[in-house]
């Protein structure tokens, strides 16, 4: 049987198409996103929101929540709008903040899963939530509906509200000073932020999330200088690198999340090399 073969055969499971439905659209949010982080040096808002959301589940976990999206993504979005605001406190830096709430929150969860879980497999249910799992391959048709809608949402605002998002990315004083409510579409980007990393995590695991903001970014601007083209660069590379990440974990049975990560790597690799040749 061919390769091309296997992957006619795996597109006729409904399980795969989901998992590349939903990889696509969290890719796709994830690079919106990640261009404005990583021009505003909140690269690592992910990682310490993902740690949030794994405490969150570590919680629903020992209450034998059946659905925990709604508490899963309550918690990080109230500790997205803290963590917010605690980037303001002259008392607690940003980068502060988010160390004491990501340490914090992993150990907390951590701890709840220890003390009170029943799983036999207590490791094994730790590591997959950490670096990704199956969980990708075994969506439900209300779940994949749940994150279409979701990710239209994202998008949607993103769209609608690019300019502004432009102008408090590169100047938020100025941005301020022209009359744009700057406290609120910080507050929007915490928001979705906070969204996109809950859904972020069945996909490639709490610990891998930063990955999916990061590289298609920082890929992007080794190749294009201006906000639009590194924004529309780094949405086809993230998408790119889903599905080729989540193609080849089925056919060769490696984790999702971690192949998804080494594509971005590659693409990252790549882009740096187009870079250095073109000024060479």
């Amino acid at each position: 049987m061919t390769l091309f073969d296997k992957l006619a055969l795996y597109w006729t499971y409904p399980f795969v198409r989901y998992a590349l439905i939903v990889g696509i659209l969290v890719a796709l949010c994830a690079s919106l996103l990640g261009v404005t982080l990583v021009l505003r040096r909140f690269s690592f808002i992910g990682d310490g929101l993902s740690h949030v959301a794994f405490g969150a589940m570590s919680i629903s976990a020992v209450f034998n929540l059946t659905n925990d999206m709604p508490l899963v993504m309550g918690i990080t979005i109230v500790c997205a709008i803290l963590l917010l605001c605690a980037g303001r406190n002259v008392r607690i830096k940003g980068d502060a903040a988010m160390a004491m709430l990501s340490v914090g929150a992993m150990a907390i969860g951590y701890l709840v899963v220890n003390v009170f879980s029943v799983s036999s497999n207590l490791a094994g249910d730790v590591c997959t939530t950490l670096f990704g799992s199956t969980s990708i391959l075994t969506l439900t048709p209300e779940e994949v509906s749940m994150c279409a809608i979701l990710s239209v949402v994202v998008v949607l605002l993103y769209v609608f509200f690019y300019h502004k998002i432009f102008a408090v990315t590169f100047d938020e004083n100025f941005a301020a000073a022209t009359g744009i409510k700057t406290r609120i579409y910080n507050l929007l980007l915490a928001v979705v932020t906070a969204v996109v990393i809950v859904m972020s995590m069945q996909l490639v695991g709490s610990l891998l999330i930063s990955a999916l903001v990061i590289f298609p970014a920082m890929s992007a601007m080794r190749i294009f200088n201006s906000f639009r083209a590194v924004t529309v660069c780094a949405a086809i590379l993230s998408v790119c690198c889903a599905a080729a990440g989540i193609i080849i974990s089925i056919l060769a049975g490696t984790p999702v999340g971690s192949t998804i990560v080494l594509a971005e790597i590659i693409a990252f690799a790549f882009c740096s090399t187009v870079s250095l040749v073109r000024k060479g």
